[in-house]
């Protein structure tokens, strides 16, 4: 059997949507739920040829709307998510994000920080649901924030941590570490001097979670010797920065 075009686009949509939980689909929407938003082919063929047009940040594009971009030369630019805004403050700050997969556990730790650390200031930079997202975008909002000095530490959940530690690594100034226990916790804050900390929300519970961020937190950096490989490790990623 051969199908149109226009029967594989609503085949499409009617996948997507049963999927995102949205009965009534509609091109370029957000349903009351809060799902994300579709782009639809018939959105795309509306848009001016030669142009470009930003999606939003989750925004879920059909094949077929990425096929009509490409034959009217429409760039799509995938947005990211920017961290929140954070005011000047003597207080140090943790910015704290994760993916769908991690927002169970990062509701946990935000709730453990607050009553047991008060002195610190926890910046959410999302998700703040479990719809489902893209953990690269949160894991670059919270290395951002601790890449440009506007927070102290940064602590990213996602399924495994492993995803969200490359990311952040990819920021200048980050220094990520996944840890899944807190022998890694101390080796990574003492030895390396890591920033930020990754968590697999699908390997640890809650409970050695929370005692893995406490011990990371507390650990000082051991200097000398590890000082000097650790300045080893930034004059690489400066190497690369120019």
């Amino acid at each position: 059997m051969t199908y149109r075009p226009e029967e594989i686009e609503a085949l499409v949509r009617q996948v997507v949507n049963r999927v995102m939980g949205d009965e009534t689909p509609s091109a370029n929407t957000t349903s009351s739920a809060g799902k994300r938003p579709l782009i639809d082919a018939d959105f795309i063929n509306q848009l001016p040829p030669n142009t470009t047009y930003s999606i939003p940040p989750n925004a879920l594009i059909t094949p077929l709307a990425r096929q009509a971009a490409l034959e009217h030369h429409i760039q799509l630019e995938e947005q990211t998510i920017a961290p929140p805004a954070v005011a000047p403050t003597n207080q140090q700050i943790i910015a704290i994000g994760a993916d769908h997969g991690g927002y169970g556990l990062k509701e946990t730790l935000k709730k453990m920080l607050a009553k047991a650390l008060p002195a610190y200031e926890v910046v959410d930079c999302g998700t703040h649901s479990t719809d489902s997202v893209d953990y690269p975008d949160f894991a670059y909002a919270v290395a951002q924030l601790v890449g440009t000095g506007r927070a102290w530490r940064g602590i990213i959940i996602d399924g495994a941590g492993i995803g969200s530690c490359m990311t952040a690594n990819k920021v200048p100034g980050v220094r990520a570490a996944m840890c899944y226990d807190q022998a890694t916790a101390v080796n990574s804050r003492e030895h390396n001097n890591a920033n930020v900390l990754t968590l697999g929300a699908g390997l640890i519970g809650a409970n050695l979670a929370q005692q893995i961020v406490q011990t990371w937190l507390a650990t000082e950096f051991g200097g000398d010797r590890h000082a000097r490989r650790v300045d080893k490790i930034m004059a690489i990623e400066k190497r690369f920065s120019k």
